[in-house]
Parts: C-alpha cells; sequence; structure tokens
C-alpha cells in the first residue's frame, strides 16, 4: 500500500490538472470554473485512490459512481436555449476532468498529464492560429448551402423544389 502523503501528492496532482482544466472554460466565459474541475477531479482521484488501494475489489463500482455522478453535474449544465444546445462542451469537459482525476487516482500520472494537454488542444482549437482551421464551427457557413454534390449519391436527394407537393 502507498503512503498516505504519496496519494495526497497524486490527488494534489488531479487537483492541479482540474484547476488548468476549469481555468480555461473559465477565461472563455463559461459558468463551471477552476474550482468546480479542481473539486471534482480532486474527488475522483480521492475515491478511485482509496478504492484501488483499499477496497481493489469493489473500485470498479466507485469508479463507475463517480463517472455516473458527474454525469448528472453535467446534465445541470446543458441548456436548450430553444435556437441550440448550449454547455454540451463544458459538460464534457467536466466528465472528462473527473476521468483526469479517476486515471490520476489510479497511479497513471503521466497519463493523467498527457490527457489534461490532449483536452486543453481540443479546447482550444478555435484559438490556436495553427489549429483554427479544425474547428468545424468557423467553416460550416461554407457548406450551408453547397449544391456542388447534390446528385452523386453521397449527400442523398436533392431537397424538393419550393412549389413541388410534400413527399408521402
Amino acid at each position: 500500500m502507498q503512503s498516505d502523503l504519496v496519494l495526497f501528492g497524486h490527488i494534489a496532482l488531479a487537483t492541479a490538472l482540474g484547476f488548468v482544466l476549469g481555468w480555461e472554460r473559465e477565461i472563455r466565459g463559461h459558468p463551471l470554473g477552476g474550482r468546480t474541475f479542481a473539486t471534482v477531479a480532486t474527488g475522483a482521484a480521492a475515491i478511485t485512490a482509496i478504492g484501488v488501494n483499499d477496497f481493489p475489489t469493489s473500485a470498479e463500482r466507485a469508479i463507475a459512481g463517480i463517472i455516473t455522478g458527474v454525469g448528472f453535474i453535467g446534465a445541470g449544465m446543458v441548456v436548450n436555449t430553444g435556437g441550440g444546445v448550449r454547455g454540451l462542451t463544458t459538460a464534457a469537459a467536466v466528465w472528462t476532468g473527473a476521468a483526469i482525476g479517476i486515471v490520476v487516482g489510479a497511479r497513471h500520472l503521466m497519463l493523467g498529464v498527457a490527457l489534461t494537454g490532449m483536452v486543453l488542444v481540443v479546447l482550444e482549437l478555435r484559438h490556436l492560429p495553427v489549429l483554427r482551421h479544425l474547428d468545424a464551427s468557423a467553416v460550416v457557413g461554407r457548406f450551408q448551402n453547397d449544391t456542388e454534390f447534390e446528385g452523386n449519391g453521397s449527400q442523398g436527394a436533392p431537397p424538393p423544389a419550393p412549389n413541388d407537393p410534400p413527399a408521402r
């Protein structure tokens, strides 16, 4: 078994990684921020570390409970505005922050750091000059009325003309 000091170090790392993810969301103007992400990652890491070290036969259930519980936090973040859905990326990010806490709590420290970096790149796609062109929202308008590929089977049947009767 690991000492409490080593476990505390792992949990502290998970807290820091969660804070980094939340800080990114916070500076981009999203409602969940560094403190929320940090506490989610802290709790996930603590429960996982204790489960893996002291109760290895029930660690699976503990991890499943974390994922389910954080899913409810994420569900509270998603708002249907009538014209679209808001908060889905932040909900996914807080869920991923819990997953990073689980990974670090299970003693995979470098994997947790690498995952945090990967999530930050995904969250920052539209703000990184080199990767900006990978963000679909930046180019979606270009293809909204694209008729170049109609009729070749890749896009399905062409839309009906304005005066055509509805299909039955």
